[in-house]
């Protein structure tokens, strides 16, 4: 397996999210089937494993923890604090809490659940209008002295609060959407990770499944699925993004390899310091993602696919307004 840094953590170059094991997508699979998915992608070389406290709640954290537990030595595990969320009824209060005394907290509650001593990857979910970043790098510093967590990171910051935090205590890696799908990151966020030597970890690498091909005008989600409430999977703007999927798919056609692959394929192209983390509950999924560390794209298909993205307007934004308004790009 391809190995990527994260900063000075090193992991495999396409990492694992859970998330999808047990919410956001439909009803949570089943769990026997779930353990058995992360041991076989420990087994195939992936070494990096993204959860969170808020997936679920909690629920997420409990299905990793187990399944790892045989061979957490083999493993990075990356999980987040931030949200504001009971860590005894896993009632959600709504909004975000990074006040230190929440986020050391947390930190001994997410051990609890992930059956370990440390916490390879801790990133702040969300950031925290109400608490300085400084303070919030001065908690996690106080748990990197204690051995509880030995990376830290941020997901869906802002240009400044990464800047402030890294002065603090230096960053090992930013989460973000990034895809053919969102490129926002292109904006200065990778020109900012560059300078400051800080990995990314784009979540969402295949657009919530958009760029797989396997959504047509006529997919139907869930009930509890995330994507009935995202603007850019309502049936206008679907219908005019996948223009986009057309694209991928015909590169893939010509390199005999799947849409999927062919998305990040790019995605890894763009930089050496991006580990993608697409998600899935399904095997054949996995190998599929895996797939692609065999697929080569030239710089010339680089290029010819940012073209054809460039000149595709994608309609919709990629999250409901309430939740944009808690990121910081």
């Amino acid at each position: 397996m391809e190995k990527r840094k994260l900063g000075s953590l090193e992991v495999s170059a396409l990492g694992l999210g859970c998330m999808s094991m047990t919410s956001a997508y439909g009803p949570a699979a089943d769990h026997d089937a779930m353990i058995a998915l992360i041991r076989s992608a420990v087994d195939k070389g992936v070494t990096l494993f993204d959860t969170a406290e808020a997936y679920g709640p909690f629920a997420n954290e409990v299905l990793v923890g187990e399944a790892l537990a045989p061979v957490r030595d083999k493993v990075k595990i990356a999980t987040k604090f931030g949200f504001d969320i009971d860590l005894e009824t896993g009632e959600r209060r709504g909004g975000t809490n990074s006040r230190p005394e929440h986020v050391k907290a947390v930190a001994e509650a997410s051990l609890k659940r992930l059956k370990t001593d440390h916490i390879d990857l801790f990133y702040q979910h969300r950031v925290d209008p109400n608490v300085p970043i400084e303070d919030v790098a001065g908690a996690m510093a106080d748990l990197v002295r204690e051995g509880k967590v030995l990376h830290w990171g941020l997901s869906e910051a802002g240009l400044d609060t990464i800047r402030r935090a890294h002065a603090v205590l230096p960053l090992s890696a930013v989460q973000s959407e990034y895809s053919l799908f969102w490129r926002g990151p292109e904006a200065g966020l990778l020109d900012l990770l560059e300078e400051l030597g800080i990995g990314f970890v784009p979540f969402s690498p295949l657009g919530a499944g958009f760029l797989t091909g396997q959504i047509t005008m006529d997919t139907v989600f869930a009930p509890d699925d995330f994507r009935n409430f995202v603007p850019r999977f309502a049936p206008e703007a679907r219908k005019a993004n996948l223009a986009l999927v057309d694209q991928i798919r015909l590169m893939a056609t010509e390199k005999g390899a799947t849409p999927a692959q062919v998305a990040l394929a790019w995605l890894m192209a763009q930089k050496p310091w991006i580990v993608p983390i697409p998600g899935t509950t399904k095997e054949y999924r996995l190998d599929e993602n895996l797939g692609t560390l065999s697929l080569t794209l030239s710089e010339a298909d680089v290029a010819q696919l940012t073209k054809a993205a460039d000149a595709i307007a994608i309609t919709g934004d990629r999250l409901p307004a309430p939740l944009m308004e808690m990121t910081g790009l």
